[in-house]
């Protein structure tokens, strides 16, 4: 498994490798900070570690810049204590939140927890397939009977878990989990309209009423 830290702080960078290296993890880093997103592409890393304090942008911009092309997981690392740095850290596309100081074996864990939640489902670790649907793990693309729909993260990721339970109902509250980690924040009515968005996408390839409602419960995505 492959991680990309992007921190400017070389002390932390150093301290993150020697304990990643451990658990054998392949690790790189941001040495320009202006081509951040070229090097994501280029290295196609599993999991990003990510300052918010960067030179140049700050890591709010470059998390919405790198959820335009990839799902990676990514995990924000930072100094910063307020909740509302958390908040902004979920809506612009993370996964987690880690402050600093760090305490290793709580970022292990976390980044283990990450690993089995996105990864597990499939060994090449780019496309899950259920019956007729592909879902991509790399162009958030969704493919039924060769007509294609692109999703926003947070569409991807209640797909994902959908689809990882094809023809079972899946609980509100593991869906909200799954998106948002940090569902103290979150209610209901954001995903509903989640949903809603979904549902709009599938009817465009002829996929109308295949996520289906369990009253004060959750969704489940049928087989066609």
């Amino acid at each position: 498994m492959k991680i990309l830290i992007i921190e400017d702080d070389k002390i932390i960078r150093e301290s993150f490798k020697l304990e990643l290296n451990k658990w054998n993890f392949k690790v790189n880093y941001v040495e320009n900070f202006n081509t951040i997103t070229e090097q994501v592409k280029e290295l196609k890393p599993h999991i990003i570690l990510l300052d918010i304090n960067l030179p140049s942008y700050n890591g709010y911009y470059w998390c919405q810049e790198i959820r335009k092309f990839s799902t990676v997981p990514i995990v924000f690392i930072s100094s910063r204590h307020e909740s509302m740095d958390q908040v902004m850290a979920m809506q612009m596309g993370g996964d987690d939140f880690i402050e600093k100081p760090f305490n290793m074996n709580v970022v292990i864990s976390k980044i283990q927890a990450l690993i089995r939640r996105t990864y597990e489902f499939n060994e090449d670790l780019n496309v899950l397939k259920k019956g007729k649907y592909n879902l991509s793990l790399d162009t958030m693309m969704f493919t039924y009977k060769e007509k294609s729909i692109e999703f926003t993260h947070t569409e991807y990721l209640i797909m994902q878990l959908l689809l990882q339970n094809l023809n079972h109902f899946v609980s509100r509250n593991s869906l909200i989990e799954r998106c948002w980690e940090s569902s103290h924040f979150i209610d209901d009515n954001t995903l509903a309209v989640n949903i809603a968005r979904l549902r709009k996408k599938l009817k465009s390839i002829d996929l109308e009423g295949a996520i289906e409602t369990k009253k004060n419960y959750g969704y489940r995505l049928k087989d066609d």
